[in-house]
């Protein structure tokens, strides 16, 4: 099971950063796929998910109407676009690969883990 997340950086309050996470085509097929991300002293929190078939999306209250997620079946990839970045948006954020085709809020739903990158939002 091989994920690699990229994109993140330092950006200003209001800018946008876009984020993806590279999967094996064996890892991804058939399974949901979501961004979590964590703050230092916060638990890990979900941000997004998409179905397989890429006809479901879930987003966190924080980021609904900001961040869209996406798959790119041609690269085996997931992308999250961040728009109208905040502050409280400085997290590492790290994508994971879901048990089930459909994708689903809760960490016990996805059963690997990318290493993380890193997104700073100054303000």
């Amino acid at each position: 099971v091989q994920l690699q997340a990229s994109g993140g950086g330092l950006v200003q309050a209001g800018g946008s950063l876009r984020l993806s996470c590279a999967a094996s085509k064996r890892t991804a097929s058939n399974n949901a796929m979501g961004w979590f991300r964590q703050a230092p002293g916060k638990e890990r929190e979900f941000v997004a998910a998409i179905s397989w078939r890429g006809d479901i999306t879930l987003y966190s209250d924080s980021v609904k109407g900001r961040f869209t997620i996406s798959r790119d079946y041609a690269k085996s990839t997931v992308n999250l676009q961040m728009d109208g970045l905040k502050p409280e948006d400085t997290a590492t954020y790290y994508c994971a690969v879901g048990r089930r085709s459909v994708p689903s809020t809760e960490r016990s739903s996805y059963a690997s883990w990318g290493q993380g990158t890193q997104v700073t939002v100054s303000s």
